[in-house]
């Protein structure tokens, strides 16, 4: 047993072998880059959806679930959205042995899906907004190296549709889906930027598109979400009408918010270290592990750790007592590889006392008990999770750097932020000097402090000057 790669200068081995240690998915199965969700694995996962569900229900979403397979009638009806995705679908052309009359497409993101279904729903003002989600299996044909949870093939996906009345009402759940993404990451202390794509880079048939990015070191970053605005653009296609308050009939505007498993990657890419993976207190499978160290002499310490670990669930704790029969040593390793925020060791002497040697993943020590022991736990869980907030806020602003010519962009090893005018001829110059992609401008404050941006980086234009940021996606 020993550390894992360096990341910072192989961060693909580090992650691999994080995620490994874990064992948080089993790449081996027979279809590349369609994993299986291990038990450890599926329970983190359980826990991110929880959260999702949380924060987007009380915006006002509403759950679904829509069929997997799409005619081909219907995903052709939006003529962008087809051009962005028919390299990566997988098409059913076969029932048993009966040639389809129609081909199907599975599944590859849900609007050719639902917006047939939305056009029979929505009839009158009275039915807006409709706001649905659902979290289910999306699937696109990956051409390039597949990593777990990065870049699969059969994705768990989350995704919100809604329609709206008119454009000023779609940009208000755009921000609302924002507000709601900002709460997700702060429950797993995750910093990010929200950056408004280039109009080259959106979502295809979108207005805009708001994507939500972490640099991962080295100037790479990493696409966790995105929010879309599509105006008419598929409500036109699809015929979703409804009958104003004035009697006319007027299309509705529309948005997207998608988050994908990608979120788990992020946490194990952000809070990880060369011991592997670090949850927050809200994602991990378990929050706290037990391990009772049997000593030659003095009381057995299992039935006490069996106690403690009953008074931690009544709390509603997620706790996994060690019983195996393994080096105390070898328990430690194995729960730091995977992540949980705290370990609770029971011997002999914490027995008699009725305490436990609280010792949380970044090594820090207190003694929990024996008066008012469960609050000293969850005193220890807050704690750890606010030292990892403030290691990823610290890691967030240190990846960041202004750029004051395209110079300061070639062989950068932080993600740049600079002034651009907007000009595609622009935007194309600095993704050539950095090497990588203008991710777009930013939705709010840049990371750290310093003057706003006066003049493009590129062209020296004075007028409409935003901030902007370029990296290397993953």
């Amino acid at each position: 047993m020993g550390d894992l790669p360096d990341r910072s200068a192989a961060f693909f081995e580090w992650y691999l072998a994080a995620v490994d240690a874990a064992e948080l998915t089993d790449k081996r199965y027979p279809v590349k880059g369609m994993n299986v969700w291990t038990p450890y694995g599926f329970l983190a996962r359980r826990q991110m959806d929880r959260i999702l569900v949380e924060e987007i229900e009380r915006s006002g979403a509403r759950p679904v679930e829509f069929p997997a397979l799409i005619p081909q009638t219907e995903f052709q009806k939006e003529k962008e959205h087809i051009k962005g995705f028919d390299a990566q679908v997988y098409w059913v052309t076969r029932g048993g042995a009966t040639e389809l009359d129609v081909p199907l497409v599975l599944r590859p993101t849900s609007e050719t899906a639902m917006y047939p279904m939305f056009a029979l729903w929505v009839r009158s003002h009275q039915d807006l907004p409709l706001t649905v989600y659902q979290i289910v299996n999306t699937f696109r044909y990956e051409t390039k190296t597949t990593r777990p949870f990065l870049r699969v093939r059969e994705i768990h996906f989350f995704e919100e549709h809604s329609c709206q009345t008119d454009a000023e009402a779609a940009s208000a759940r755009v921000d609302a889906n924002l507000a709601s993404f900002a709460a997700i990451a702060r429950r797993l202390a995750l910093p990010y930027l929200a950056l408004r794509r280039p109009e080259w880079d959106k979502f295809p048939g979108a207005f805009y598109s708001v994507a939500l990015d972490i640099p991962v070191g080295g100037a790479r970053t990493l696409q966790i979400g995105s929010v879309h605005h599509y105006r008419e653009n598929f409500s036109g296609p699809y015929g979703i009408r409804y009958e104003a308050a004035d009697g006319s009939s007027r299309l509705v505007h529309q948005t997207t918010f998608g988050l994908s498993e990608r979120l788990l990657g992020a946490v194990v890419a952000v809070h990880g270290d060369g011991r592997g993976v670090a949850f927050p207190s809200e994602l991990a499978p378990y929050q706290v592990v037990i391990v009772p160290i049997p000593g030659r002499n003095g009381p057995d310490p299992v039935p006490w750790a069996r106690t403690l670990a009953d008074r931690l669930r009544a709390r509603g704790l997620r706790v996994h007592m060690d019983g195996r029969e393994e080096r105390p040593g070898a328990k430690y390793y194995h729960w730091e590889a995977r992540g949980v925020p705290l370990r609770l060791e029971v011997g002999g002497r914490e027995a008699t006392q009725a305490t436990a040697t609280a010792v949380d993943r970044h090594g820090n020590r207190s003694v929990a008990g024996p008066e008012g022991l469960e609050a000293s736990v969850e005193e220890a869980l807050r704690a750890f999770d606010r030292r990892l907030a403030e290691r990823a806020q610290t890691a967030f602003r240190e990846a960041f750097a202004p750029a004051a010519s395209e110079a300061d962009l070639v062989g950068s090893t932080r993600v740049r932020l600079f002034g651009w005018c907007g000009r595609e001829a622009c935007g194309h110059a600095v993704e050539t000097a950095i090497d990588g992609a203008l991710l777009g401008t930013l939705v709010g404050p840049p990371p750290g402090e310093g003057p706003a941006p006066v003049a493009c980086l590129v062209c020296g234009a004075t007028e409409e000057i935003r901030w902007a940021a370029a990296g290397r996606p993953l």
